[in-house]
């Protein structure tokens, strides 16, 4: 997937380019306004990141340029101000969401990715069935099975398990899990993660030779077959 980074800031450039690289996308950085427009306008990308003070065109200008003729694709605005009226300011100029700086990497991964699930990318046709070595989920049946063995989950511990079949042998942080399981809201103090994960393991892995549920200590969790 490619995005556009449009940001003047070298610490945030490094931070997103970074985090964004490793999780597999190519990202293309434009650190001024009139660059942003005629890149977007040239090159197709999946998502642009786009930074409201910029030195040559504010992110709004841009946003409006680009939307003025006719690019659709989804634009995620950053910005160190956080009063109602400047969201307002940016999502009335064509912008699809909102950031404020500081902001953690998991979240913007996860703002990301509901962009993208509400089709402003490229259209990919959805995943119905995941595979790991002999352990398979089904996201129309909602059934998940070990081999021969049909495996009992809540909708908790499913979503769970479905969130890292999606992303086979990546770590996942406590913050991102919850992010993407539990949403925005949840307490990120909380250990439900590690209580769902004791569980979940328990299900798929405790009666099983092959252990596919991992701990990463001091990063978090993957599901990994090696």
């Amino acid at each position: 997937m490619r995005v556009l980074l449009v940001e003047d800031d070298q610490r945030i450039v490094d931070f997103v380019q970074r985090g964004l690289k490793s999780e597999g996308y190519v990202v293309e950085l434009a650190m001024s306004g009139m660059e942003a427009i005629a890149m977007a306008t040239m090159g197709k990308f999946q998502i642009i990141i786009l930074d409201l003070g910029l030195l040559d065109l504010s992110g709004r200008e841009v946003c409006e340029r680009l939307r003025a003729t006719g690019i659709g694709t989804p634009i995620l605005m950053l910005t160190a101000r956080d009063t109602l009226q400047d969201k307002v300011t940016g999502l009335r100029s064509g912008a699809d969401d909102y950031m404020t700086k500081p902001f953690a990497f998991e979240e913007l991964l996860v703002r990301i990715e509901v962009l993208m699930r509400r089709g402003g990318g490229e259209s990919k046709p959805e995943i119905k069935e995941f595979q790991m070595a002999d352990l398979i989920l089904n996201g129309e049946t909602h059934e998940v099975r070990r081999g021969e063995t049909l495996i009992e989950l809540t909708p908790k511990e499913f979503a769970l398990l479905e969130c890292f079949m999606r992303m086979p042998g990546k770590v996942l942080s406590r913050t991102r899990i919850l992010e993407q399981v539990w949403g925005y809201s949840s307490d990120p103090l909380t250990n439900v993660v590690d209580v769902y994960i004791r569980q979940l393991r328990r299900k798929i892995d405790e009666d099983f030779d092959l252990k596919l549920l991992k701990t990463v200590r001091g990063y978090g969790y993957k599901l990994d077959a090696s």
